[in-house]
């Protein structure tokens, strides 16, 4: 039967019960954006799996003594249960009880799975012991009904059924510790996150609590204070570590309309802000959300797992059932038989199998989050390992999006000054990008412009305007010679600094040729580091550009890519990464608007986290640093963790490869060992421990490799 439309919140957690497990809403929780953190973070199953070992061992000790103890090693015990062995049995009856009733969950999510046809490990635990306690309580009845001889108490397996229910509970108890501790960094974050802001209101400081923040609210940050929201800065000046978000521990200076970011430190000085982002909005918010959802869905490697598992325990059932009778049918008493058939269970109980890929995946995303480094979701994780090629943006992603001035060369008998002084007086009263370059550079070397009349911009060409009865003009080459001659010697160096993917901006005084101003977009400091090392990574790398072909040429020599598309539009990015896919899985970085249908459409989607909402948006992965060497660094943490989750799946195989014959007794007649059921329980439990250790090793992991940088 297809059900379609949505289905309401109380049918949702009705199914989820029906199949054996808690469900509560969200809105339940608390109201408030850190209550929601807290319960996706906070760990309630280590608690109560403590709770539930502490009472279960508080029972099994005694079994324990009045089974093995009394019975194999003859310890004392009081008279009234001396020779008496149904009473003796009635004992463990009754403390094996406690101990199931103690544990029911097992028996619960185990029928329940069985019930749904879906059986899981929990089904074998629970038809483990419970066999054991059935087969046990049959025993004790006969044995009341007939004369018995001294030791035949020794059939019971009461113990057995209560010491496999503790020991997978110490197992699942040691696996929740474990997996709670790969969100310690998170936690850590959140801690970090004031509960209270400084609202300034009429010019008066008032302390509200952070939840009532609003967009346009402005507050106030002191010294030593930690930036409650995302925001501006509004007035003054200071030094914020942003480690904590970004893992880089050099502090960042701030500015009037600076931003700032929720949970970093503000070191020195007396910010005023005004809020952009608040509640569920903020960057920590969306990091926190990012995580939580990573760790929530499933890689594609983990449905190998799911396949095995689906297939796996009703074969167990099957195998275990097929011990029994072929021990039987061999001759063996059926309690001996039917022990192999409970070890074959227990033993297999796919913990392990279960735990080999979501555990790694949650530490995989810490580890990212700590080095600014966000997966969306398991799958992003993996798939960004895979990736054989990455198109880069240029603007903004290879450079820096901000045109610099990066050379002025004056004509013979003019200065460095008066060319600049030309130029900064045409180009203040322009909005093109490399006009603004310009005017940066008069400004920071103190010049002042002149006042002209007349002026006009021809589109596409440059500037001209009039001062003291002569033009002054700047722009193209083609444009400046309409007003002045430029030598041969002059437009060959303009030529060959072109070719270095600078622009050229010439200049004229009257009839006078003044000289070149160059304006180039600065290539970032790491990213001829980053590509070099994604090609020692096995990754070749493209630039993608709507740059003009000459430009985009120089900055891919510059930088070392392996091939340069130039002049691509929007829509023609995404073109070009559906045509790059059939060379191989393909990862786009960008930072705008532009790029974010290629970032959509690529088989991981890689945004600069200073790039726009919509770039972000599209994006798989998000480097909050907007440094390219994260790039190297996210495919070398999921490749990393993609080969812990393949020793895991390896590991969880091998161990039931190994352990399913020996507790089946394929060795019994040939050295006399056979598997005890609580031997069994000791082996899966460690299983399990094993594999999340394994992954756990993964909070060690650098993905910086030689380059990591001190956070």
């Amino acid at each position: 039967m297809v059900v379609t439309g949505t289905a309401s919140t109380d049918l949702i957690i009705e199914a989820v019960r029906a199949a054996g497990y808690g469900a509560t809403p969200l809105s339940d929780v608390g109201d408030s954006e850190s209550a929601s953190h807290d319960d996706i973070l906070l760990d309630r199953e280590t608690p109560l799996l403590k709770r539930r070992l502490c009472w279960s061992l508080v029972f099994l000790f005694p079994l324990l003594y009045f089974s093995m103890g009394h019975g194999m090693w003859q310890w004392p015990i009081p008279s009234f249960f001396q020779n008496n062995p149904t009473r003796l049995g009635l004992l463990q009856l009754l403390l094996s009880g406690i101990v199931i009733l103690i544990n029911r969950q097992f028996f619960r999510n185990g029928f329940f799975g069985l019930l749904h046809r879906a059986p899981n490990m929990d089904t074998l635990v629970s038809l483990g012991s419970g066999a054991a306690f059935v087969y046990s309580t049959v025993e004790l009845f006969l044995l009341s009904r007939q004369t018995v001889t001294p030791g035949i108490h020794c059939d019971f397996y009461f113990e057995s059924a209560a010491m496999i229910l503790t020991l997978i509970t110490v197992g699942k108890m040691l696996e929740a510790r474990s997996k709670g501790k790969t969100t310690d960094a998170l936690k850590g974050l959140m801690r970090l996150m004031p509960k209270t802001a400084v609202l300034l209101r009429d010019g008066v400081e008032t302390v509200v609590p952070v939840e009532n923040v609003r967009c346009g609210d402005r507050f106030v940050v002191r010294p030593g204070e930690t930036i409650p929201v995302d925001g501006r800065v509004v007035d003054g000046t200071s030094a914020v570590n942003e480690s904590a978000l970004t893992g880089e521990s050099i502090p960042v200076d701030k500015q009037p309309e600076s931003t700032v970011t929720s949970g970093t430190l503000n070191q020195s000085g007396f910010l005023t802000c005004e809020a952009t982002r608040v509640g569920q909005d903020t960057t920590l918010s969306q990091i926190i959300r990012m995580v939580g959802d990573a760790v929530a869905t499933k890689a594609p490697i983990a449905r190998i797992a799911d396949r095995v598992s689906g297939i796996f325990v009703p074969v167990v059932i099957g195998i275990a059932l097929l011990t029994v009778g072929a021990w039987w049918l061999a001759g063996a008493e059926f309690g001996f038989a039917l022990a192999r058939g409970i070890s074959v269970l227990v033993i297999s109980c796919p913990c392990a199998l279960g735990l080999a890929t979501p555990v790694a995946i949650m530490v995989g995303s810490g580890v990212g989050a700590r080095n600014g480094i966000l997966f969306k979701t398991s799958a992003a994780l993996e798939t960004v390992g895979n990736t054989l090629i990455v198109a880069l943006d240029k603007t903004g992603t290879v450079t820096q999006g901000n045109p610099q001035v990066t050379d002025i060369v004056p004509a013979t008998g003019a200065s460095e000054d008066e060319l600049l002084r030309c130029a900064f007086s045409l180009e203040k009263m322009s909005e093109h990008p490399l006009a603004l370059a310009v005017v940066r550079e008069a400004e920071r070397r103190g010049l002042s412009p002149e006042r002209l009349e007349s002026f006009q911009a021809v589109s596409g060409n440059g500037l001209q305007a009039n001062y003291d009865g002569e033009t002054w003009a700047g722009g193209k080459l083609a444009f400046i010679q309409r007003f002045c001659a430029i030598p041969e010697k002059e437009r060959e160096a303009a030529d060959a600094l072109s070719d270095e993917g600078k622009t050229p901006l010439f200049f004229s005084h009257g009839n006078n040729f003044l000289g070149t101003v160059f304006v180039a977009d600065i290539v970032k400091e790491t990213s001829r580091r980053a590509i070099s090392e994604l090609h020692e990574l096995g990754v070749r790398v493209v630039m993608l550009t709507g740059d003009n072909q000459r430009t985009a040429d120089a900055i891919g020599r510059q930088v070392g890519v392996n091939r340069v598309f130039a002049g691509v539009l929007p829509d023609a990015k995404a073109h070009t990464v559906r045509q790059l896919q059939y060379e191989g899985a393909v990862a786009m970085v960008g930072d705008g608007i532009n790029d974010a249908p290629a970032l959509a459409l690529a088989d991981t989607g890689i945004a600069i986290g200073a790039g726009t909402d919509i770039a972000i948006d599209a994006a798989d992965v998000i480097l909050m640093k907007s440094d390219l060497l994260d790039i190297p660094a996210a495919i070398r943490l999921s490749r990393a963790t993609l080969r812990n989750i393949r020793q895991n799946l390896f590991w969880a195989f091998f161990y039931n490869m190994l352990g399913i014959p020996l507790a089946a007794g394929v060795l019994t007649s040939l050295t006399g060992y056979s598997m005890n059921p609580m031997f069994a329980a000791t082996a899966m439990s460690l299983s399990s421990f094993c594999v999340v250790s394994n992954a756990l090793r993964l909070n060690f992991f650098s993905p910086y490799g030689s380059t990591k940088r001190k956070a």
